[in-house]
């Protein structure tokens, strides 16, 4: 037996790894963690780094636009515990877990999953759309970075989430953010059926103005593999671009 086919080689080993088998969905019960869904391997959920991806069931909004509203209802399909061993063979393999949802500060053992994912030795990343701003005070010193949604301005933002008095939770939580020091990035899904391009622009000057210093538009697409419904004007962009240190239009 050569060195190369040998079980003890180190890359024999790290590859057998990444391709061992996720867990699968299963029947949970109702106390467990709202686990929804799970990507295990991405490089576009937190920018630079290789993560997995755990997907929480459950959101109080209900925007018209949402590309998980398959999340939107607290569902759970995974076991929690099994993924966490699956997890165990990620050493090494991947950088961080991401949590995302649905709105994954909707599930309350979020931080004994955030602990034991940390306790794994991976970095810990969160999407949310600020629903919950005490329950993120709670977990920002556990989080090495932040997604967080800027849905539309102040006025208009109860008619894009379908909810009342829904843009005073996500103002607290960018402020929370703005103060941590945690690294976070705000993102605007755009379309000018609710927020027309200048609203864009001073929706995002203001962002600057106060301190964000990576901020990314996101154009809506009916699914993800059609063609956005409208683009940015190239003007739009580079006034962007030259409010942000980081701007990304996706």
């Amino acid at each position: 037996m050569n060195a190369a086919s040998s079980p003890n080689n180190s890359l024999d080993r790290a590859i057998g790894l990444f391709h061992q088998v996720a867990p699968g969905p299963a029947l949970v019960g109702p106390e467990e963690p709202a686990v929804a869904g799970l990507v295990p391997f991405s490089s576009v959920d937190w920018p630079g780094h290789l993560s997995a991806v755990v997907f929480i069931g459950g959101c109080p909004w209900r925007c018209g636009y949402c590309h998980n509203p398959h999340l939107q209802s607290r569902r759970a399909q995974y076991h929690w515990p099994a993924l966490c061993n699956w997890l165990e063979t990620r050493r090494d393999l991947l950088d961080a877990v991401v949590f995302s949802g649905g709105e994954p500060l909707s599930e309350r053992m979020l931080p004994q999953m955030i602990a034991a994912v940390r306790t794994m030795g991976f970095k810990v990343a969160l999407h949310t759309a600020g629903i919950y701003p005490n329950r993120l005070a709670e977990i920002l010193p556990e989080l090495n970075w932040v997604g967080l949604d800027i849905k539309t301005h102040a006025k208009g933002h109860d008619a894009l989430t379908g909810r009342e008095r829904s843009h005073a939770p996500a103002a607290a939580s960018l402020e929370l953010m703005l103060e941590s020091g945690v690294p976070f990035e705000c993102r605007t899904t755009w379309s000018p059926a609710w927020l027309s391009e200048a609203e864009l622009l001073a929706l995002a000057q203001d962002l600057a103005a106060r301190g964000v210093v990576q901020y990314a538009v996101q154009n809506y697409r009916v699914k993800p593999d059609i063609a956005p419904t409208a683009w940015l004007s190239t003007a739009a962009r580079q006034q962007l671009q030259s409010w942000f240190r980081c701007f990304e239009y996706r």
